[in-house]
């Protein structure tokens, strides 16, 4: 039986991204597991999400460290504990730094609701209404130290209907965010096999 890759899943909300990869593992879709929740909102509703499922979870507030190197120090030890092979960004609402960039070079993904570069950062559903665009859609691409600005891997477009508001585009955008987050998890995992076994 071959190990399933280590998955640490930031999340800083409702968890949905978070609670369709856990279903994704469940029914075969993704061969991987979660090992860690990382959270930087003691409020989140995800906690109950990774708690229900046995998930071991880590909480951080930001503001209770002198700086994003001695919060990420802590998690960096968090994930070497779990021994986490990727980290998988699902709504966590922080910049990433070197503290985790560093080791974990190539192996953190992140989801973002826009067609990138298009819209980078907070509100990307509102800024793409805002801005009477067409189509948008959702990028799954890999974190460096921008805002949104790392390697894209995948993309799926949507188009905006006349109707559309900002929750029934952010219902249609979860809709794809959560069939399409797993699926290249998935990829990207399979193509890391294929090269391991060619070396």
């Amino acid at each position: 039986m071959h190990e399933k890759q280590r998955l640490a899943v930031f999340a800083s909300g409702t968890g949905s991204n978070f609670v369709a990869i856990a279903d994704a593992i469940d029914q075969g879709r993704l061969d991987a597991e979660i090992v860690l929740l990382v959270c930087d909102n003691s409020e989140a509703k995800v906690i109950g999400k990774a708690r229900d499922r046995q998930i071991p979870v880590f909480v951080f507030q930001a503001k209770n460290y002198p700086s994003k190197v001695d919060y990420e120090r802590d998690i960096l030890q968090e994930l070497n504990h779990c021994q986490a092979e990727w980290l998988i960004l699902a709504g966590y609402m922080r910049l990433v730094g070197d503290t985790l960039l560093d080791p974990f070079e190539g192996r953190i993904v992140n989801i973002h609701p826009s067609l990138l570069p298009a819209f980078p950062g907070k509100d990307a559903i509102g800024q793409a209404l805002s801005a009477g665009v067409k189509v948008t859609g959702v990028t799954v691409h890999f974190v460096d130290e921008g805002m949104d600005t790392g390697t894209i891997i995948d993309q799926e477009v949507i188009r905006i209907q006349p109707e559309d508001d900002q929750d029934t585009l952010q219902a249609n955008i979860q809709e794809i965010e959560h069939r399409l987050f797993p699926k290249t998890i998935q990829a990207l995992i399979q193509t890391e096999k294929r090269e391991e076994i060619k070396s």
